[in-house]
């Protein structure tokens, strides 16, 4: 049975035979948001997920916008409320135990004067998305601050209305401080000049009159996550990456998509059809071994865009390292490889992750890196965990132990990690790759459809 057909009292329990277990949501990069290939992703999300599977049950999205998720959560259809929200938010329903704590701060460009104390707001308009938390923290000030002009911003989400203060369009927007690293990514220039708010408490909100038994259950899993290390992997898959490049590498990069990618695009989205790779992690990778240079060489004989050795190079059948297209082609093919390496069973994206390790250090020292971590006690099929392993590599007292030499495997964590940061600012700034048969596709569809991230816990 669904919320909607559901007419009076709380929800009943959730049951894997009768009822889903039905969630109030509202679109955000921490919360809920889409894919270019419609998967579904978010934090929030993907802890819902965990816990539906503890109770053995799916799920059913109430995904509600700015405008009615306030009045959807007064009528108490849902079994929980998630959607980066604090107690006061609404201090009439119960609530879980905090999961993370979080603050509101002022953002601005940072090439503005800083503000530094609440009372300069006076006389400033300053950007916050419609119906959020930060929204209505602005409205509390403006009670207290002469002449602050709050707008809220229905449109589009928070990476939208800071990339509009990167670009100069507003001066001040409030943002969660949780956000920071992972808009520093897109907003190079983006300062946080301003705590406008004391710690507060995110949770799942119950509703007015929750089952007794789900908020146990919740309780009890949010307790357990918080010290079994799931909620740490769950972080560490959206922010895990996001600290490691400096404001300099993003702008050079960001200029390097504008002047140099045009002309390597074709053979990077040539790659993809190939593939099955996104052309965009191509290029990330790419990126990270030359800095797009076709003519790239390193003092051991690595050469080309995709930086690869003879040894592959004559495995893949190239014939000149220091053609792109050749390069491009044989680079990801040579991954696709790797990831079979790793093995089917690996989820995404752990798998690309691991594969990409890899690829930097060889097969052969990246499989001693998973006998190390089977010796070690830990998992060897997930990132969270091997990039711990893989420095360990460069220790004497560890490669011994399994019989192996010595390799850098910090240097394979940092190729992971800021491949991830391209591949995050590339999927935001460029569309991704349609094949002829897909646009024909789209058209037809058209033509018949008429016109158209730093954590802190409790």
């Amino acid at each position: 049975m669904s919320a909607c057909e559901w007419l009076g009292g709380p929800l009943p329990f959730p049951t894997p035979a009768q009822h889903d277990l039905v969630v109030l949501t509202r679109p955000g990069p921490l919360t809920y948001s889409n894919d270019d290939n419609g998967n579904t992703l978010g934090l929030e999300h993907d802890l819902i997920e965990a816990f539906a599977q503890d109770l053995g049950v799916g799920v059913e999205y109430v995904v509600a916008g700015p405008d009615e998720f306030n009045s959807e959560l007064g009528r108490g259809r849902y079994h929980l409320a998630t959607a980066w929200l604090s107690p006061d938010d609404n201090p009439q329903l119960q609530a879980t135990p905090p999961i993370w704590l979080s603050a509101d701060v002022l953002a601005q460009n940072d090439a503005s004067l800083p503000l530094t104390d609440k009372a300069q707001l006076a006389g400033k308009t300053v950007h916050a998305m419609a119906g959020s938390g930060q929204a209505a923290t602005l409205h509390r000030l403006a009670g207290e601050i002469t002449d602050l002009k709050v707008v809220e911003v229905g449109e589009g989400d928070i990476l939208d209305l800071l990339e509009a203060l990167g670009n100069g369009k507003v001066d001040y927007v409030v943002m969660d401080a949780n956000l920071e690293d992972l808009a520093n990514q897109f907003v190079p220039t983006l300062n946080t000049t301003l705590e406008l708010s004391e710690e507060k408490p995110i949770v799942w909100l119950l509703g007015s009159r929750p089952n007794a038994e789900l908020a146990a259950r919740a309780k009890a899993f949010i307790e357990r996550i918080q010290l079994d290390g799931t909620l740490a992997r769950l972080e560490d898959r959206y922010f895990g990456h996001v600290r490691r490049l400096e404001q300099a590498d993003i702008v050079k990069f960001m200029g390097e998509i504008e002047a140099t990618l045009p002309r390597l695009r074709k053979h990077f989205q040539a790659a993809e059809a190939v593939t099955g790779i996104d052309w965009r992690l191509i290029a990330s990778i790419a990126y990270h071994e030359s800095h797009w240079d076709p003519n790239a060489t390193s003092y051991t004989n690595v050469r080309g865009i995709m930086m690869l050795t003879e040894e592959t190079a004559d495995r893949m059948g190239v014939s000149n390292r220091l053609d792109p297209q050749e390069s491009i082609l044989a680079g990801a093919r040579y991954l696709n490889i790797l990831r079979e390496q790793v093995g089917e069973n690996i989820q995404e994206p752990d798998r690309t992750w691991l594969a990409l390790a890899a690829y930097n250090i060889g097969p052969g020292h990246f499989n001693a890196a998973r006998r190390l971590a089977k010796v070690l006690g830990s998992e060897d099929n997930n990132w969270f965990e091997m990039k711990r392993i893989l420095p360990l590599l460069a220790q004497s007292k560890y490669y011994q132990r399994i019989k192996s030499s010595r390799a850098r495997g910090g240097e394979a964590v940092i190729l992971v990690e800021n491949i991830r940061s391209y591949y995050d600012i590339l999927q935001r700034n460029e569309r991704p790759y349609l094949s002829l048969a897909d646009k024909i596709e789209s058209m037809a569809g058209k033509l018949g459809n008429g016109p158209g991230l730093k954590l802190k816990h409790p």
